[in-house]
């Protein structure tokens, strides 16, 4: 924790960035600690646009999609994963930016760092990056706003599925509740997060599809969804298709993986993937990517939505086995 001090010493503007998939967690840690840090010049990225179902959250549109380069450092939140990076590792000036100056990691995922440029990470196995933060803060003895409270419990709220995920501890409800006592309102927090979940009839329209074609294997314990790049381009903006589909997915009767897969044209492959057995970290990291037991993602080139699913029926059967003898041992 005494890493985080040592970051800010000397510094005056702050660059802090998410990577190119924000969800809640990430752009709640972002904007809190932007408030936590009020003292400094900071400036929040993002190399995508914040997705609407996110606008919840007050402060979303000060996350800005132009890279702050006049920065002293930057501070990563929520990923020590190079392919959730691959956007700005990609672009020579904000590589350079990130090789010639002080980084900080932030995360809580159980996947391994991989960054190959220098950094300091501070990595915490816990249920949501915003609960390391918090953390942080306390142990540093930051002064946390309200403002800051209220984005941190939103976001621990948003990666705990509302505190109900397999992640969640007695340690996890007792940041809670001294969140609330530093001015969250969970019910403000909720009635919002609702509002902006509601959806178009047009959008509910496209769930109606994505539901049709959902696709079964393993004697219906995988379902799986392949979302092409002309849906991400049409619906995405208004609502995140892996958002509208995968918990419906997941708790289908017999369903144990639920997979929601998303091609591009350049051959970019990703996947969101949820169970209710703890594999789906093992499942993600064989496609490089990584998350936690439950919850995982994963990106991967030059394949495609078939091949991919064929990979997760073979790999499947023997991570169930092992998740069985585990659970036995």
């Amino acid at each position: 924790m005494e890493k985080f001090q040592e970051f800010l010493d000397g510094k005056k503007r702050i660059c802090i960035i998410q990577a190119e998939n924000p969800d809640g967690d990430s752009l709640g840690s972002a904007i809190a600690l932007d408030y936590i840090l009020k003292d400094y010049d900071n400036h929040l990225y993002c190399p995508v646009d914040i997705p609407g179902y996110l606008h919840y959250f007050a402060d979303w549109s000060r996350v800005e999609i132009e890279f702050d380069y006049k920065a002293d450092g930057y501070i990563i939140v929520d990923t020590a994963s190079s392919i959730l990076l691959s956007k700005l590792l990609d672009d020579s000036a904000i590589r350079n930016c990130l090789y010639s100056k002080p980084v900080l990691v932030i995360d809580h995922h159980e996947t391994e760092d991989d960054l190959d440029f220098p950094h300091t990470a501070i990595i915490e196995t816990r249920p949501a990056c915003a609960d390391v933060i918090y953390q942080i803060a306390k142990h540093n003895h930051l002064t946390i706003p309200q403002e800051a409270a209220t984005a941190l419990y939103a976001a621990i709220s948003s990666d705990t599925l509302g505190l109900v995920s397999a992640s969640v501890t007695s340690d996890t409800m007792r940041t809670m509740a001294e969140l609330i006592d530093l001015g969250a309102n969970p019910a403000e927090i909720d009635e919002n997060r609702r509002e902006f979940m509601k959806k178009s009839p047009r959008i509910l329209d496209y769930k109606a599809d994505l539901i049709k074609r959902i696709e079964y294997s393993l004697d219906g314990q995988l379902a799986t969804i392949h979302i092409p790049f002309e849906e991400i381009q049409a619906y995405s903006n208004e609502y995140n298709p892996n958002v509208l589909i995968l918990e419906e997915m997941r708790l289908v009767e017999g369903v144990i993986v639920a997979v929601a897969i998303k091609t591009y044209p350049d051959g970019k492959v990703t996947g969101k993937v949820r169970t209710s057995e703890p594999i789906a970290e093992q499942i993600a990291g064989y496609f490089g990517g990584g998350g936690h037991p439950y919850a995982a993602g994963f990106r991967t080139y030059d394949t495609s939505y078939e091949e991919v699913v064929a990979d997760i029926i073979r790999i499947m059967p023997e991570l169930l086995k092992g998740a069985s003898d585990d659970s036995d041992a």
